[in-house]
C-alpha cells in the first residue's frame, strides 16, 4: 500500500489526502510512465540529458491550471533547448491536444497519468479523494536528479513561476 500524508494539501479549505512520497530537492527522481497519446508511452529517460520543469495540474479545463500552462509555455521559448518542459495531468490525451490545439500551446510536452496514476503516486501528488493530480512543481537536472519542489497547499492557488523558472535556468 502506498504512502498517504494527510494534512499538507487542501480544495477550497477541505482537507486532502495525498498519495505516495514526499520528494525533496536532492532526491532522484522517480521514474514513470505517462502517455503522449494513447499508444506511446514516455518516461523519464525520455528527456535524459535535458533540464525537465515538470507543471503537475489537476486539469487543463480549469481556470488555473490554463494559466499555469500558458505561463510555463511562454517561458519555455526562453529557456532553450536543454530544457524540456513537460505538463502532467490525468486529463485524457484527447483532450489535452485539443485543448493546447484551442489556446496555442506548441512548447510544453502535455503528459497523461490517466491509465495508472503510476506519475501520481511516485511524485505524491496523487489526490486520494479526487483520483487527480495536486497542482506542483519538479524541476530534475540533466543527471535526473530533483533540484527544486514546489506541492501547494491549496489546490486553488498558482505556483511560484519565477522561482521554478529561475530553477531551471540556473541548470540550463
Amino acid at each position: 500500500m502506498s504512502q498517504e500524508r494527510t494534512g499538507v494539501a487542501m480544495f477550497k479549505g477541505n482537507p486532502l489526502t495525498l498519495i505516495g512520497p514526499e520528494i525533496k530537492p536532492g532526491d532522484q527522481a522517480p521514474d514513470f510512465k505517462l502517455n503522449k497519446d494513447l499508444i506511446q508511452e514516455v518516461s523519464l529517460a525520455d528527456y535524459a540529458g535535458k533540464v525537465k520543469l515538470i507543471s503537475v495540474v489537476p486539469s487543463l479545463d480549469t481556470g488555473v491550471c490554463d494559466a499555469q500552462t500558458r505561463r510555463f509555455n511562454e517561458e519555455a521559448a526562453k529557456l532553450g533547448d536543454n530544457v524540456v518542459v513537460l505538463t502532467v495531468s490525468v486529463d485524457l490525451p484527447f483532450a489535452q491536444s485539443r485543448w493546447c490545439g484551442a489556446a496555442g500551446v506548441d512548447r510544453v510536452v502535455t503528459l497523461s497519468d490517466y491509465k495508472t496514476r503510476n506519475f501520481g503516486q511516485a511524485y505524491g501528488v496523487l489526490i486520494k479523494e479526487f483520483g487527480l493530480l495536486m497542482r506542483s512543481v519538479f524541476v530534475v537536472d540533466q543527471n535526473g536528479t530533483v533540484q527544486y519542489v514546489q506541492y501547494l497547499e491549496e489546490m486553488t492557488e498558482h505556483p511560484n513561476y519565477e522561482a521554478a523558472i529561475e530553477a531551471a535556468k540556473k541548470l540550463a
